[in-house]
């Protein structure tokens, strides 16, 4: 899986990278099929600020977490990103019924 990182208004440090880097990169023991992920970091006053943009063949999966620290929110937003790629994986799966056979009466 490819993962870009993009600070806004923040450096993205090593730390920082790496950590990320662990934390979305959990999400590929969901999925193998992972096309990539796009992270943007950024601070707005006090509020900082993490979204992500998974890739998946015919699906796009946008999150986004707001806290006090980078490292709460990078955590918040990995929970949120699990959450919502297991509901889709959940949906992809077939639920459907058995097509409609005709009952046949046994014959005495």
């Amino acid at each position: 899986m490819n993962i870009s990182i993009t600070g806004r208004s923040v450096e993205v440090t090593p730390e920082i990278r790496s950590y990320v880097e662990s934390k979305i990169g959990k999400i590929s023991r969901f999925f193998d099929s992972v096309v990539d992920a796009q992270v943007i970091l950024s601070v707005k006053r006090v509020e900082h600020i993490a979204e992500v943009t998974l890739r998946l063949p015919g699906k796009d999966i946008h999150s986004q977490a707001t806290a006090e620290s980078m490292l709460a929110a990078i955590d918040l937003l990995a929970d949120k990103l699990e959450r919502q790629v297991v509901k889709h994986k959940g949906k992809q799966q077939n639920h459907g019924h058995e097509s409609h056979k005709r009952m046949e009466v046994p014959s005495p």
